[in-house]
This record gives C-alpha cells, sequence and structure tokens, in this order.
C-alpha cells in the first residue's frame, strides 16, 4: 500500500469524498455534521493524503492546521468493503509521524459518539488518544467525541 499527498484533482477521490460526506449526513444530525467537503478539503491549512493499493483507493485522511503547535485529524475513512484490514492503522500511523516532522506537538479529533463511531474511537484510543473537551472552534455536543494526544 502506498500514502501520499493528494490534491484532491482527481474523480475517484472527489467520489470517495462524497460517499463520506453521505455517509455521515445519513448517521449524524446536519448541526453535529463536521465532515469537511472536497472544497473545504482544499484549504491550504489542510494537507490530504490518499492510501493507494494498487490502483485502488482505499482510504484517505488529513490534518488541519489549527495553530504553530496543534493539528486536527480530518477526514479519516477507509473503503467501506476493506475495513478491519489494517488500513486505518497504518494511515493513523503516518498521520501522527507526519505531524510530528511538521512541528505539531499536539494532535486533537472529533469523531461521533454514537455506536457507528465506536471502531473509530477505540483505533484513537489505541494511539494514544485520550478523551477532552472541545477544542479550536468546536462547542459541546451530544453526537461528538473530542479526543487529543501530545505528539
Amino acid at each position: 500500500m502506498k500514502i501520499a499527498v493528494d490534491d484532491l484533482s482527481g474523480p475517484e477521490i472527489a467520489g470517495f469524498l462524497d460517499e463520506h460526506v453521505q455517509e455521515m449526513r445519513s448517521i449524524t444530525p446536519l448541526e453535529s455534521k463536521h465532515a469537511l467537503d472536497l472544497e473545504s478539503l482544499r484549504r491550504p491549512e489542510i494537507t490530504f493524503w490518499s492510501v493507494m493499493d494498487g490502483d485502488s483507493l482505499v482510504g484517505c485522511g488529513a490534518i488541519k492546521r489549527l495553530d504553530a503547535d496543534h493539528a486536527e485529524v480530518k477526514s479519516m475513512r477507509t473503503r467501506p468493503a476493506r475495513k478491519r484490514s489494517g488500513i486505518a492503522s497504518l494511515l493513523l500511523e503516518h498521520i501522527v509521524t507526519e505531524a510530528k516532522r511538521m512541528g505539531f506537538t499536539r494532535l486533537s479529533l472529533e469523531t461521533g459518539a454514537a455506536e457507528f463511531f465506536l471502531p473509530a474511537r477505540k483505533l484513537y484510543e489505541k494511539f494514544g488518544f485520550e478523551y477532552c473537551d472541545p477544542f479550536a472552534d468546536y462547542e459541546p455536543d451530544p453526537n461528538s467525541a473530542f479526543m487529543t494526544r501530545v505528539l
């Protein structure tokens, strides 16, 4: 598998991200949805990676610079047919390593609090993320779980 920075210009990643946003909208109330659309992911403070298995797009993830020391994990997704195959762990390890290389000392994230998101929360816990209060512009939300870790 190969993880590479993606400029988000290809139709395959556009479709993959649209599926992600649609899935999040179907699970999470609109006021609690924090998944970024394609245009939002193209902002200069975001670094986006795609995970390729040969010619197949199997996952993606990003970090958003919040300030000089703090970044947020965004848009973690694994192709549904490939869930629980190690892609998310491989990608999260890559994101943590890259965040350190970029000079960040803290990495935080928002994920869902519903049962659907339990595997994601367990993955983040495995990588040393701990539950925290809302950060950046987030407000307390019963549909959200906030996590952070020092790098």
